[in-house]
């Protein structure tokens, strides 16, 4: 059986959870990078916020409610991204985490999976 790719697995990732955004919430990033470091799928998403979201967290009260509503909306997704993850590398993650920066509008999600998938991958 041949090896998949690794930079070709990583951009099939990066293009799920941009479809999923889209479907999910309504809209997209501007940029999705995704690497594949041992266990971990790192998915960086930049330009997450709307206008409206960025004119919010010019004020601590804002920047807290866009992170706690940005929060719980993926959390509500979260064994729908699991399943992306799934589907697309054959581990199920064991867990994962996010957080988002309001300052930058960029958000991050780590995949924690049971295998070292990146030994399972060509480069």
């Amino acid at each position: 059986m041949d090896r998949q790719k690794k930079g070709t697995l990583e951009a099939e990732i990066s293009k799920a959870l941009t479809q999923w955004e889209k479907e999910y919430l309504g809209r997209g990033s501007v940029q999705v990078k995704t690497d594949i470091l041992r266990n971990m799928v790192i998915v960086s998403l930049k330009g997450i916020l709307t206008p409206a979201e960025q004119a919010l967290t010019r004020t601590t009260t804002g920047m807290l409610s866009i992170k706690k509503t940005r929060s719980d909306l993926i959390e509500t997704g979260s064994d729908h991204l699991k399943d992306i993850i799934a589907t697309l590398t054959g581990v199920r993650p064991i867990c994962f985490h996010t957080d988002i920066s309001t300052r930058s509008g960029e958000r991050i999600i780590i995949f924690m999976l049971d295998t070292n998938l990146e030994n399972q991958l060509e480069v």
